[in-house]
């Protein structure tokens, strides 16, 4: 019974505060139900039609849905829905095109990449040599002349190219011709921007790059985990470095929840959902501009706005930390130049594909920009934060979780 008391606690929680972590989002009730299904009780290790335990034909029939469903939603040749998240996702695409200590470019963590685009802590960093790009210091966006000079004096056998912390469009064309340049590949890891790129409002990677990664539980909605999508000629490697080289037995009630929010992105309503998602990023990101708070790049392209707090004395922790008693849930981030610790960044980076899940529209953007600016501005005033929670809970009344 106490895990059922936890799970009502973290339904009101999540009830009750506004997210604006821009890797969070709200799961249909149709995938949930889909996660929690009879479906988890089966294993079926290997792939639709060439399975190592009995009892499976059912489970084919699901699997290929969701199959069929990510090839024709990004236009992929192949598609393997197995991989359980973004991370084993990715070491998946490295084991399958590369030898351990091969030559990798791939977006530093402090610029915008993710822990598993080369960090020194992950195992992608310690397995393959990784040479790390990152922003231009000036603009904060990416410099594809000096990712070229890169990529002519390493020639990495792989480009990694995404981000967990960039604001702006990436351009996938530039990034593939950069790495067929050098005779390498080009992997797109899109897990932040695959409902935008799904719906049409951020350009995809296909069919400039060889492999595209994404997570299913960002932006398109889904459940928690991660889809790698190739040209068919790599399909047999992808294939065999998810099972057996990576994983074992695949989540198949996860795999039933893909299937069902990738055919949901295939939806009109879910193309106006992605159009308001950039819509009200836009309005936040312009509004706190406004108010004098630091917008790393300019701008925002997508659903995430990164934000550096130097200017006005505050931390990365110290706003997370404040904006969270007054009901705002954010996460804080290094921003580009950063000097200070992971621990203590400078900034905080925040997203609105949540927010724009609950209904709310350029209004309620103009009036969180308010709300972060006072919380950011005064992070120890009690006075400050109850009034600032009291506004949250409205607006969560207004607009609950209904999907």
């Amino acid at each position: 019974m106490k895990i059922q008391e936890l799970i009502k606690k973290e339904e009101k929680r999540q009830q009750d505060n506004l997210v604006l972590i821009a890797s969070e989002n709200y799961a249909p009730k149709a995938v949930r139900e889909a996660v929690g299904s009879v479906l988890m009780n089966k294993y079926a290790e290997g792939y639709p039609g060439k399975r190592y335990y009995g009892g499976n034909q059912i489970i084919d029939q699901v699997e290929t849905e969701a199959i069929n469903a990510a090839k024709k939603l990004f236009k992929a040749e192949h598609a393997n829905v197995q991989p359980y998240s973004g991370t084993p996702a990715n070491l998946a695409v490295y084991a399958a095109l590369l030898n351990l200590g091969d030559t990798v470019m791939g977006m530093a963590l402090a610029q915008g990449g993710h822990l598993s685009h080369g960090h020194k802590v992950s195992f992608s960093g310690k397995a393959y040599k990784f040479v790390q790009y990152g922003v231009d210091a000036e603009t904060g966006l990416l410099d594809y002349d000096e990712i070229r000079k890169m990529a002519r004096i390493f020639r990495p056998k792989l480009i990694v190219c995404g981000a967990t912390a960039y604001p702006r469009v990436i351009d996938f064309k530039k990034f593939a011709d950069i790495a067929h340049e050098v005779e390498a590949y080009c992997l797109a890891d899109i897990s932040h921007i695959a409902g935008l790129v799904a719906a049409g409002v951020h350009p995809s990677p296909f069919p400039h790059c060889d492999v595209v990664m994404t997570t299913t539980h960002k932006t398109l909605r889904g459940p928690r985990g991660a889809i790698i999508l190739c040209k068919q000629e790599l399909a047999e490697k992808i294939d065999k470095a998810v099972f057996p080289g990576i994983q074992g037995g695949p989540h198949e009630n996860v795999i039933a929840g893909k299937a069902i929010c990738l055919q949901e992105a295939a939806k009109p309503a879910f193309r106006t959902y992605a159009k308001q998602i950039i819509k009200n990023a836009h309005i936040l990101a312009d509004e706190l501009k406004r108010m004098g708070i630091t917008v790393c790049s300019g701008g925002t392209d997508t659903h995430l706005i990164l934000i550096d707090l130097t200017s006005i004395g505050v931390t990365g922790k110290e706003a997370e930390q404040a904006l969270e008693k007054a009901g705002i849930v954010v996460n804080k981030n290094m921003v580009p130049g950063d000097t200070r610790s992971p621990f203590d960044p400078s900034g905080i980076r925040l997203g609105v594909p949540a927010v724009t899940t609950r209904g709310m529209k350029e209004l309620e953007m103009v009036k969180l920009a308010g709300l972060i600016n006072r919380v950011v501005r005064e992070p120890n005033s009690r006075v400050v934060l109850k009034s600032v929670k009291k506004e949250v809970a409205y607006l969560c009344s207004k607009f609950p979780i209904k999907i």
